[in-house]
């Protein structure tokens, strides 16, 4: 095994490294052994980079220093072995047999999850936790390495870095064949659910129950694959870069990495969605015979879309924007929305770029969206056979944007008994080119993006964003 990230500056500390399994609970003496095919949905994502997520919390100012060693940290990892009863496949491997036509997702006795303490000493956690623009690279030390050879890799790592007499910040890295956005974040929220209201969870025989909308579902039979395309995904991946290669991961190097991005978070208010929603209303021909769905998903990635085009000065021809959409209640039968695995399929939407910098570049953008929305018409799996081998030809755009998360995930709510996060940064989109989409940590209805860009054109897309509405 060895770390897939670049090596930690001075500025964190590690104190301890250490593992943490799955509890049993006071009525079962084990948490049953598992092994699961991945699914055709999984198997998307095999060799996609991990998601790397930093939660940020902060802390009263205390008189006492050991606060955060003497409780904080004790309920933390107590309520993580609680939660991991009900997410045991993240203290797992991913592997892929020699015996196996695909993937495996494996968990056995004994196995658990890596959680590495640290210390920042570093004045910056305001820095960190504001939304003025901050270095990108200072997220990075605040993530684990996670697990990983060619033959296998860990579900999951988790950091915690503690910031002295200010906070503290939960990283963590998932292989995304393991789950989608949805689960993890239902994890995390089981996770602070047992954290904040678990009585007794230091007590080595405790076990705690979750309401339903946090228990996962584990049934990835439930997934029906009745034209295999999930064999074809795999031999798809075993056929790439030489015959029958089993490798359940794909790492590229720490320097084809950009080192000088900026992170932003941009903020769509209610009334902000609605002076859009009135624009594309306004510009579109009453005559057009199909009604565009303004919904806040689409205006939102709409307009931060066009910004980004104007932004990065695109003079191609055309330019993509790739999202996800949960497909769990589309299917047939459908799956209970906390079934845990991956669930979503990919849509792409094309739109010509001079169209998108015009004066009608937000209704051109809307329609592109809607379009590629209206393609699951069709059914979930139309095209699905060449998902793998030619989800998206890539010589066909000068740019390529992509939707990472959903403000309906309502990440902003996870509270350990400390407060909610004074923020949320999707820090692997530093590698992906892609635009993170939550709620924000405002409420009231409002939705934040956070993105990556070089600083001076981070600086023309906060001036675009502003000006715009």
């Amino acid at each position: 095994m060895h770390d897939n990230l670049i090596a930690r500056p001075s500025s964190v500390k590690v104190v301890e490294v250490c593992r943490v399994a799955p509890l049993p609970s006071s009525t079962d003496s084990s948490i049953p052994s598992d092994q699961s095919l991945v699914t055709l949905f999984d198997l998307l994502w095999l060799r996609f980079l991990p998601v790397e997520t930093v939660y940020i919390y902060e802390i009263p100012p205390t008189t006492n220093p050991h606060i955060f060693y003497d409780s904080i940290l004790p309920k933390l990892k107590a309520s993580l072995s609680l939660t991991l009863q009900h997410y045991f496949p993240l203290a797992g491997n991913l592997i892929w047999p020699q015996d196996s036509p695909k993937p495996v997702i494996s968990f056995a006795q004994g196995d658990s999850v890596s959680l590495t303490i640290a210390e920042s000493n570093a004045d910056n956690f305001t820095y960190l936790s504001s939304n003025d623009f901050v270095d990108a690279k200072d997220y990075h030390p605040l993530i684990p390495p996670l697990e990983v050879s060619d033959e296998r890799v860990a579900a999951m790592a988790i950091q915690i870095t503690f910031f002295h007499n200010r906070g503290f910040t939960i990283g963590i890295i998932m292989h995304h064949a393991v789950l989608d956005g949805r689960i993890a974040f239902l994890f995390y929220k089981a996770w602070a659910h047992i954290c904040k209201l678990g009585t007794g969870i230091l007590s080595s025989s405790s076990s705690m129950s979750l309401p339903d909308k946090l228990k996962p579902f584990h049934d990835r039979m439930a997934i029906h694959d009745p034209d295999g395309l999930g064999e074809l995904y795999a031999n798809d991946y075993l056929n790439q870069e030489g015959p029958n290669n089993r490798s359940v991961t794909h790492r590229i190097p720490p320097k084809v990495f950009p080192q000088d991005l900026v992170r932003g978070t941009f903020e769509f208010t209610r009334a902000n969605i609605q002076t859009l929603r009135d624009r594309v209303v306004k510009t579109t021909r009453v005559s057009d015979p199909s009604p565009l769905h303004l919904s806040t998903f689409s205006l939102g990635c709409a307009y931060t879309w066009i910004c980004l085009v104007k932004a990065g000065e695109i003079k191609g021809e055309k330019t993509a924007m790739i999202f996800g959409v949960d497909v769990r209640s589309r299917l047939d039968p459908p799956v209970p929305d906390t079934y845990f695995g991956n669930c979503i399929v990919g849509r792409v939407a094309v739109a010509e770029t001079k169209g998108l910098t015009g004066d009608d570049g937000l209704v051109v953008a809307v329609k592109a969206i809607n379009e590629a929305l209206k393609s699951l018409d069709d059914g979930v799996f139309s095209g699905a056979e060449l998902w793998v081998s030619k989800f998206l030809d890539f010589s066909l755009y000068d740019k390529i944007y992509s939707i990472a998360g959903s403000q309906r995930f309502e990440v902003y709510g996870t509270d350990f008994g400390w407060g909610r996060p004074k923020k949320i940064e999707l820090v692997s989109m530093d590698k992906t080119d892609a635009v993170s989409l939550m709620d924000s940590k405002n409420g009231g209805g409002a939705v934040e993006v956070g993105m990556a860009l070089k600083k001076p054109q981070m600086e023309v897309f906060a001036s675009l964003f502003a000006e715009g509405l």
